[in-house]
């Protein structure tokens, strides 16, 4: 059974030449149709599947897509065509701490942060001893936010997510979080995931990475699929695209 299906997904940027500040401006150039700026194709007709309890890499230089495309499966973002069919709780970890409050203590934020996650009160009321203690932020839960450095922000964000038990997980280079310790707890919370049947889409740069959780990968260049199949070869294809040894499949 296919946990994601993408069908023939394309998704188009505008890009204007003309810097305009004021609503005069604005309304002048639509007075007299002076649209003038270039169409960018984040993405042209991007199709895969990937299967319940798969991971799944995306690998591809800065541009080429792959964070749109995420924003796309989260339903962040909408294509301009084609389609997209998501089955199960779906929990995107590409923006860790959207909707945390500084001014509110770090005990306060997990619940709102939950609540975006589609968690429900007596469900944080129960794992949220768990949420502080994987995070090693238990003395500071009664904390304001606004006090706390990034990396323990970010540990609380990631703490709080993983715990959402979704179905399947969108993760975008989140094993950046902490130090070199807890990125090592990040990483074998993904393997006990993917132990237990999860499905997960993952978008790394670390190449070690993706080849330790992703059976399967998918390679992106300028918004295009390259190729999809087995990681290695995966792998082999992006470092070859590096070198320019391949171009982007037309």
């Amino acid at each position: 059974m296919s946990a994601i299906v993408v069908e023939s997904v394309s998704k188009r940027y505008r890009i204007p030449h003309e810097k305009k500040t004021t609503l005069f401006q604005n309304l002048v150039g639509i007075i007299k149709r002076q649209f003038d700026y270039e169409e960018f194709w984040a993405l042209e007709d991007v199709s895969f599947e990937v299967e319940k309890g798969e991971a799944f890499g995306i690998l591809g230089r800065n541009g080429s897509g792959k964070s749109t495309l995420l924003k796309i499966l989260a339903k962040v973002l909408y294509p301009d065509s084609g389609s997209v069919t998501m089955n199960g709780k779906v929990a995107p970890f590409l923006e860790l701490g959207v909707g945390f409050q500084s001014e509110l203590t770090a005990r306060e934020n997990v619940y709102i942060y939950s609540s975006i996650l589609g968690m429900g009160r007596r469900q944080v009321d129960r794992i949220c001893e768990q949420i502080f203690n994987f995070a090693e932020l238990k003395r500071f839960e009664n904390m304001k936010l606004k006090n706390f450095s990034s990396g323990m922000y970010m540990r609380l964000a990631f703490s709080t997510a993983i715990h959402a038990v979704p179905d399947t997980l969108l993760i975008d280079e989140v094993f950046a979080v902490g130090d070199q310790a807890f990125q090592e707890k990040c990483q074998e919370r993904m393997n006990e995931f993917k132990a237990g049947g999860k499905t997960i889409v993952f978008v790394s740069h670390n190449l070690a990475q993706v080849r330790e959780l992703c059976s399967r990968s998918m390679l992106l260049s300028e918004g295009r699929v390259v190729t999809i199949g087995d990681t290695e070869e995966v792998v082999n294809a992006y470092l070859a695209l590096l070198q320019g040894g391949i171009a982007r499949n037309r």
